[in-house]
């Protein structure tokens, strides 16, 4: 085992919508945030190269003014599935509020308590939580440093004068609101939900699927209980949004009684998503 990196990163910087001339920068940035990722050691465990977690990140810039970008950033996780060639993924989210100052060339810098910049304090935030969610889908609670620290960053950003995303009942779908999410007194059942949802139903699917659906699909019911403490819950579009295509999918293997059980469940968890529930009708 080689204590070596823990991500596989791949970030794009999309500037179709800026126009400028010369669009050297945007590549500058890109290549700058792959290295910034990709090349330091984020954690204190121990990872093989093929071990790494593999994202992406997409920053499409919105308007560009002297070295003001006014962006969003979408953030996607793939997780492997044990002793298969399928990966799941584990998280996709949409930020829409990413402004930051970047200079050409400027180096990209993150220590602790100490917050630089908007653009890395931002990328740091997302690492942290990709680190949480990904560590708690293999052991219980296993993330749970990981989403401190990124609660610890959403702490500290709050306080800079404009910086965009990190503020109570700014956006219910900011950085504050989804490390809130991820951690108050209804996380420890989505916490619990997700660990057996990967480790015990996915992982355990290729030696014996029917047991590894059974699991997976008895693990939904946290859900029901989140949406009963919390309708609103930003977790519960963070589902749908990771995972609900892939449950459907397990679903449609199941029997008749299980797939009817599964759409009015589903249905009323998630109301606006009828179209892709539609393939529990057949």
């Amino acid at each position: 085992m080689l204590h070596a990196q823990e991500f596989n990163a791949k970030v794009t910087v999309n500037s179709d919508k800026v126009a400028v001339t010369d669009k050297a920068i945007f590549t500058t940035l890109q290549n700058a945030l792959m290295e910034f990722i990709n090349n330091k050691v984020w954690t204190d465990a121990t990872f093989n190269i093929n071990e790494r977690i593999d994202c992406t990140m997409t920053i499409v810039v919105n308007e560009l003014t002297d070295t003001n970008f006014k962006s969003e950033i979408q953030v996607q996780v793939r997780r492997p599935v044990y002793n298969a060639s399928y990966t799941t993924t584990l998280f996709n989210f949409r930020d829409r509020q990413f402004d930051f100052e970047y200079t050409e060339f400027e180096p990209l810098e993150f220590s602790g308590n100490m917050l630089n910049s908007n653009l890395t304090a931002t990328i740091v935030f997302y690492l942290y939580t990709i680190l949480g969610l990904d560590f708690d889908s293999f052991s219980p609670k296993g993330g749970n440093t990981f989403l401190q620290q990124a609660q610890q960053i959403v702490s500290l950003a709050q306080s800079q004068v404009g910086w965009s995303g990190w503020k109570a009942f700014d956006n219910n779908q900011n950085r504050h609101a989804l490390i809130t999410a991820l951690t108050d007194n209804t996380s420890d059942l989505f916490h619990e939900m997700w660990y057996t949802y990967h480790r015990k139903g996915l992982d355990e699917m290729v030696a014996n699927p029917d047991r590894g659906r059974a699991t997976l699909i008895s693990s939904l019911s946290a859900l029901q209980q989140i949406k009963s403490a919390r309708p609103s819950s930003l977790l519960l579009q963070m589902f749908a949004e990771t995972k609900l295509d892939e449950v459907v999918a397990i679903y449609s293997k199941a029997t008749t009684q299980e797939k009817q059980e599964g759409l009015k469940m589903l249905s009323a968890l998630f109301p606006t998503e009828t179209k892709r529930l539609e393939a529990l009708n057949k």
